[in-house]
């Protein structure tokens, strides 16, 4: 017979145990005191700041529930517990259970003055506290007082003064979130909140709630008043233990519950907030759903145990990104090392005791901090990099690192998501099982699903294992730097002659100083394409595979593909690459889908070095890495296949020879097949030619990544000469018009290929001057980059040092 579960509490906690259970395995019935069933709270603040409705923090709608074959009993109160009867009963009536599972969460503790049962005094814990601050907002002039300046005080405080009211936080101690940060960051973020224009009054000890029907002010012991309409009262939580007091079940701080999480009677267990494990409250969720997945198990007889975490805090409050964790307090024999960089807002304390980081605050900068908390709890030595650990991952060892490569070199054990609890490995296994956007990676993980803090560091996963096929969201402009499409700022730089990315960002307004990863890169190119003869290319603004002219790979280590001129190569150069592979102890070699091969694992330092040999026997740089000419496929046409109606070998290697080096939009694939049997597959490809017996067919905006699509005709010539000068006219006409990383397809179908047509084939002046303008640019950048970094001076620490100026955001 199927056991019968009931679950009391229909939060967060509960919701991630119906997930992690085989539901079809009882018969379950979910009371909740709310009329609806599960959200995300943590969501519950940009609901009230107006930035998103409740539909959209729905985490399971009725029909999850049906789909499930769970009775939901939402609005329905549960007034007690027979623990004799097995019953659980209600103002409706009674339920009978087999396993019982109390969820009741937390209550907002109320500060106990005259005055808090007022109207118009709220917590901020539901929905319903939500509409009651909602409501309030609408009046004209409206005040608010929160009382309490921890995370939710001051999250409800931001989001009232967007809603339009006058907002003052009252806050017991000396200064805001003394949990979570030391004096010096909770200075700045007092500082950060009221240049926003919220009032912050510290040493708060409020007396009372003045008010007849409805509140008024609130008065402090010192004497100071407070006007107010609302109060909200976020001065902390207390677990919602009542229905297991009654019942006789252990309670001390919370319900008392062991490693399985069950409690001291037979057959009821808890989770959440309102358990007490080894003497500790949770509040945060990522605990909370770790007890969901212990208690999953253990109703279905496996075993688990629920291991107390050292629990960290990355929050964004109010647009303020703040991390710690651990012991900043500081006690004996402990040290620390701080950053402060006032005009930028950064602020970092490490605390240090017999060299292991025992805590970590970190305030406007915490992009290091799942570095530091690995550290923290391993207990490393830090002795090594004891003079420069403060300046994160990418300063050890006195070199710069990539962004890209500390993700790729970060254990899969490291956490990603601290509200949900998600590591590296969980998001990597996602990605590879299909999901290749934030979005996607969300549902399968629930990484990023609730604050987003963590949302740019899954982005940077994201883009280490997908590379090129990642694609980030687009921002209403070119990012959030500004409003102004790629489209404007080509016009602009070109009608204004600006030269140099300070001037665009000066002339176009730019909403930041130094721009950022997404913007960079494009005005970079976009500048480089305009005025080649005058603009020097910008190596800190381009992305990281293109600075080290290799591929990053999963693990940080490269990857190097040398250049074979349409797929064609010889036994010295054939022998020059195994040479290499074992002087430098290269564990993969693969033979790629371009016709060429790919040394796989080759570590950092090794890049100069291996480019020196690889140079020494004639080899160039593949640009695997690059926004520009890929590879020229072919077949071997009429030199050797019976079938082959011209030379397309030779004639792909003319294309290649002719158009390597140049930078693109992004990467541009070719390929030359010998006949309509087409064992090039140039159909597919950015621009394609088939040889036929009259003649070439040229197509162009092909695809085959994760978009397929087949090439359209272009025009039909006699000779290759013709076929040169289309192509070249075509990369260049795709070079000056088309947006920042959209590949060919895409900028013919936002144009159209007439109007591709009409300037290439049909008009033989523009096809000419399109021409003439590529060769002035390759006449400048046309050049092996190998062989520029591996000249000995160098090699190999100068040339890293170089090499590694990176953007402060990743790919």
């Amino acid at each position: 017979m199927t056991q019968r579960l009931v679950i009391i509490g229909a939060g967060m906690a509960s919701g991630r145990l119906l997930e992690e259970l085989d539901t079809s395995a009882f018969d379950i019935t979910l009371f909740g005191a709310e009329p609806r069933g599960n959200y995300n709270r943590i969501l519950l603040s940009p609901v009230l700041a107006g930035e998103q409705e409740f539909d959209d923090i729905i985490t399971h709608d009725a029909a999850w529930y049906a789909c499930r074959k769970i009775t939901t009993r939402f609005g329905e109160t549960v007034v007690k517990i027979d623990r004799q009867k097995k019953l659980v009963v209600t103002s409706q009536g009674v339920t009978p259970y087999d396993k019982l599972v109390i969820a009741t969460g937390s209550a907002s503790f109320l500060v106990p003055v005259q005055g808090n049962d007022l109207l118009g005094v709220v917590g901020f814990r539901d929905l319903d506290d939500v509409e009651a601050m909602l409501a309030a907002a609408r009046k004209p002039g409206a005040k608010a007082v929160v009382i309490g300046g921890g995370l939710l005080g001051l999250e409800a405080a931001a989001a009232l003064h967007k809603q339009g009211m006058d907002v003052t936080v009252l806050h017991l101690m000396d200064h805001l979130m003394e949990r979570q940060l030391d004096p010096a960051a909770g200075y700045l973020l007092q500082k950060e909140l009221e240049g926003r224009g919220i009032k912050i009054v510290c040493k708060a000890h409020t007396a009372a709630i003045l008010g007849k029907d409805h509140v008024e002010a609130v008065l402090l012991e010192a004497g100071d008043l407070f006007p107010a309409d609302l109060v909200v009262m976020a001065a902390g939580i207390r677990p919602e233990t009542r229905l297991a007091t009654e019942a006789g079940i252990r309670v001390e701080r919370g319900i008392w519950v062991d490693d399985t999480m069950r409690t001291s009677a037979d057959d009821i267990y808890a989770l959440g907030e309102c358990v007490e494990h080894d003497a500790v409250v949770y509040g945060l969720v990522a605990p909370l759903f770790d007890m969901a997945r212990v208690l999953a198990r253990t109703l279905h007889g496996e075993a688990a145990a629920f291991v107390a975490p050292t629990v960290s805090t990355k929050l964004k409050v109010t647009g303020v990104d703040l991390f710690s964790v651990g012991d900043f307090s500081d006690g004996e024999g402990c040290e620390e090392i701080v950053f402060r960089d006032p005009a930028r807002g950064i602020y970092k304390r490490l605390i240090l005791r017999d060299n292991k980081i025992m805590g970590v605050v970190m305030y406007g900068d915490t992009a290091d901090s799942g570095w530091f908390f690995d550290k923290l709890k391993s207990g490393e030595d830090i002795s090594d990099i004891r003079e420069t650990l403060i300046f994160g991952p990418a300063f050890q060892g006195g070199e710069l690192m990539d962004p890209l490569a500390l993700v790729a070199s970060m254990p899969d054990s490291a956490e990603i998501c601290g509200c949900n609890g998600v590591c590296k490995g969980t998001i990597v296994q996602a990605i590879r099982d299909g999901a290749t956007d934030l979005q996607a990676v969300k549902s399968a993980t629930k990484a990023s699903a609730s604050c987003g803090s963590c949302s740019g560091l899954v982005e940077q996963v994201l883009a280490a294992i997908l590379g090129d096929e990642f694609k980030s969201p687009a921002p209403a402009g070119i990012c959030a730097c500004t409003d102004h499409s790629h489209q404007d700022i080509r016009r602009i730089i070109r009608s204004q002659q600006l030269k140099s990315i300070p001037a665009v960002m000066q002339e176009m307004g730019w909403k930041t100083s130094c721009g950022c990863h997404v913007c960079r890169p494009a005005l970079n190119y976009y500048l480089l394409c305009e005025w080649p003869l005058d603009y020097a290319d910008d190596a800190q603004s381009r992305f990281v595979n293109e600075r080290n002219h290799a591929n990053i790979q999963k693990d940080g280590t490269y990857s190097v593909v040398p250049r074979m001129w349409g797929g064609i190569t010889t036994p010295q150069e054939l022998r020059a690459i195994a040479d290499a592979a074992e002087k430098f102890n290269v564990p993969t070699i693969h033979v790629t889908g371009g016709q060429r091969i790919d040394l796989l694992g080759v570590q950092r330092e090794d890049l100069p070095a291996i480019w020196a040999d690889l140079n020494g026997a004639g080899l160039v740089s593949g640009h695997a890495y690059s926004k520009g000419l890929r590879t020229v496929k072919t077949c071997v046409g009429s030199d050797h296949c019976r079938f082959g109606t011209q030379d397309s070998t030779g004639l792909g290697i003319k294309l290649e020879k002719i158009l390597w080096g140049s930078w693109t939009p992004h990467k541009v694939k070719l390929a030359v097949s010998g006949c309509p049997r087409n064992c090039a597959e140039a159909t597919c490809k950015d621009l394609g030619v088939i040889c036929v017996e009259s003649g070439y067919q040229v197509s162009v905006a092909g695809a085959a990544g994760m978009e397929l699509k087949q090439t359209e005709p272009l025009a039909s010539v006699e000779t290759e000469d013709e076929v040169i000068e289309l192509a070249v006219a075509f990369i260049q006409l795709y070079r000056e018009s088309a947006d920042y990383l959209d590949r060919p397809y895409k900028w013919v179908a936002k144009v159209g290929l007439d109007w591709v047509i009409s300037r290439v084939v049909d008009d033989r002046e523009s096809r000419a001057a399109l021409v003439e303008r590529f060769e002035i640019s390759q006449s400048v950048y046309r050049k092996d980059p190998w062989a520029e970094q591996a000249r000995p001076e160098y090699r190999p620490r100068k040339w890293a040092a170089l090499a590694d100026l990176t953007l402060e955001a990743a790919e």
